[in-house]
């Protein structure tokens, strides 16, 4: 990834094209169609997880959301968003190089997670992708405020194998609609959105005593 964004960088640098838009345009408009439907406060804290060139977050601060965070494990990718949020002059985005799998203890309390594609890369790394799907659910708990939002767009899972694994601590709010397609009689989405929202921790016996 970090070849690949730093090709991207040098092409941002030499025309001014911040290179590629997981799953496109349409994606963006989705979230944030979700986001303004459902009247989320525009001073939530929303963690864009992966995000590459930033083009996500620099769409939600032109919509109006003012506390953005950004992360990615790759140095280019965060120095590409870094170079289009000022050409863009968004200056109160965040950025930072963060492995998700390994959060900082900074990185917490985010009313809205999003992830476009994220998940995917990690379901590809042949060195345990379970394992890292896994420490990726209890990284997403421990970003994410109990009753917080996350938007997941994936092009790997469908729908039932993302409930079965958000199925612990997490509970589906909502399918976005996604494009369609038909192959062989059968009708199906090539790309999976989800809404699901982060579950109440129950109360210990230690808080029912207090």
């Amino acid at each position: 990834w970090d070849a690949a964004y730093e090709r991207e960088l040098q092409t941002f640098e030499d025309i001014g094209d911040t290179g590629e838009i997981w799953f496109g345009e349409e994606s963006m408009v989705r979230i944030i169609r979700w986001l303004e439907r459902h009247k989320v406060p525009l001073d939530s804290s929303v963690l864009d997880i992966g995000t590459g060139n930033g083009v996500l977050l620099v769409e939600l601060a032109k919509s109006g959301y003012m506390n953005l965070t950004g992360i990615d494990y790759s140095p280019s990718a965060i120095q590409l968003s870094e170079r289009v949020r000022e050409k863009e002059g968004m200056s109160n985005i965040k950025l930072k190089v963060e492995d998700f799998l390994a959060p900082s203890a900074e990185l917490s309390g985010f009313d809205i997670c999003i992830d476009k594609g994220t998940l995917d890369a990690i379901s590809l790394d042949p060195d345990d992708a379970v394992g890292k799907r896994k420490q990726y659910v209890r990284s997403l708990s421990s970003v994410l405020k109990p009753e917080g939002f996350f938007l997941i767009t994936s092009c790997n899972w469908t729908k039932e194998e993302l409930l079965s694994e958000f199925g612990e601590g997490f509970e589906i709010l909502e399918e976005l609609p996604t494009p369609k397609f038909c192959f062989g009689g059968r009708i199906g989405n090539s790309v999976t959105a989800l809404v699901f929202q982060r579950k109440k921790a129950k109360p210990s016996i230690l808080d029912k005593l207090d």
